[in-house]
C-alpha cells in the first residue's frame, strides 16, 4: 500500500482518448473545409457534410474532456501546483491567440502602407503625390468600398462589449467573496450582453456594401471581424457552461479557475475589439473620409 501513496503535489493524469479523437475531429474538419471550397477525393466543390462530422467530432472531444477536468477537480487531484499549471496553460493559449491578432494586424496595416504601391503608385519621397504624407494612402480603402459609418452600430457593439466586461468582473468578485447570487446574475447578463454582440454583428454585416473575395479591404475586414465574432461565440458558450457549473452546485471562493479562465478569456475579446474598432472602424473614416 506505501508504493500506491501519492507523495508529490502533481496530477499524473490517466490514459485519455481525447488527444486521438481530437485530432481526427481535427483533420476531419480541414479537409471538410478544402471539400467544401475546392472539392477532394471526388467529393464536389460545396460538398459540407464531412465538415460537420468533424465540427461534431471536436466538440464532443471539448465536452468529454473538459467533463474529465472538472471531475479531476472534484477528486481533488487539483492541488496548488496544478492550478499553476493550468494557469500558466490559459494564458499560454491566449498568448498564441493574440499572435494571430498582431498577424493578422501586421498584414492590415501592410495593405493600409503599401496600398499606393499595389496599384501602381511609387515610393518616391520627392513625388508631390506623397507631399501631404496622407496621399500615399489614397488608395485605401480601395475605390468603391463604401465602409461602416463607427459612430452606428460599431459604436454600440463597443459599449456593448465594454459594459460585459464589468458584468463578468462583478461576476468574478461575487464569486470570490461568497455571493453566488451576484455570480449568476453577473453570469447571465454577460451571456445576454455576448449574445447582443452577435446579432448586432450579423446585422452589420446583412448591411455590408462590400464582400469578401471582392477587395483587400473586404477580405481584411470579414477576417478579423469574423474570427473576433467567433471568439466572441466561444467565450459565450464558455461562460454558460461556467452558469450551468454554477446552478448545479460547482465552484466556491476557493476553487472556481474554471470561470477565472472564462472571465480571462472574456476580457481578452474585449481588448481586440477596441483594437479592430479604432483601426478598422475609425481610422478610415477619419483620417482617410471613407
Amino acid at each position: 500500500m506505501a508504493h500506491g501513496e501519492v507523495n508529490h503535489d502533481y496530477h499524473l493524469v490517466n490514459p485519455s482518448p481525447w488527444p486521438l479523437i481530437g485530432s481526427i475531429g481535427v483533420a476531419t474538419l480541414f479537409i471538410g473545409m478544402v471539400t467544401y471550397m475546392k472539392g477532394l477525393f471526388g467529393l464536389e466543390q460545396g460538398t459540407w457534410w464531412l465538415g460537420l462530422i468533424g465540427f461534431a467530432i471536436i466538440i464532443y472531444t471539448m465536452v468529454g474532456w473538459w467533463r474529465d477536468v472538472v471531475k479531476e477537480s472534484r477528486a481533488g487531484d487539483h492541488t496548488p501546483v496544478v492550478q499553476i499549471g493550468l494557469r500558466y496553460g490559459m494564458l499560454l493559449f491566449i498568448a498564441s491567440e493574440v499572435m494571430f491578432f498582431v498577424a493578422w494586424f501586421w498584414s492590415f496595416f501592410e495593405f493600409v502602407i503599401f496600398s499606393g504601391a499595389r496599384v501602381g503608385g511609387t515610393w518616391d519621397a520627392t513625388n508631390p503625390i506623397y507631399a501631404d504624407g496622407l496621399s500615399r494612402f489614397a488608395d485605401w480603402p480601395p475605390a468603391g468600398v463604401e465602409t461602416f459609418d463607427p459612430f452606428h452600430l460599431p459604436l454600440i457593439n463597443t459599449v456593448v462589449l465594454l459594459l460585459s466586461g464589468t458584468t463578468v468582473t462583478w461576476a468574478h468578485h461575487a464569486l470570490q467573496h461568497g455571493d453566488r447570487d451576484g455570480t449568476r446574475n453577473g453570469l447571465i447578463l454577460t451571456i445576454l450582453l455576448g449574445a447582443f454582440f452577435t446579432f448586432l454583428q450579423v446585422l452589420e454585416y446583412s448591411h455590408a456594401q462590400f464582400t469578401y473575395d471582392g477587395t483587400l479591404y473586404g477580405s481584411a475586414f470579414f477576417m478579423a471581424t469574423g474570427f473576433h465574432g467567433a471568439h466572441v461565440l466561444i467565450g459565450t458558450i464558455f461562460l454558460i457552461v461556467c452558469l450551468g457549473r454554477l446552478l448545479g452546485g460547482g465552484f466556491t471562493p476557493q476553487k472556481h479557475f474554471g470561470f477565472e479562465a472564462a472571465a480571462w478569456y472574456w476580457h481578452f475579446v474585449d481588448v481586440v475589439w477596441l483594437f479592430l474598432f479604432a483601426f478598422v472602424y475609425v481610422a478610415p473614416h477619419l483620417i482617410f473620409g471613407h
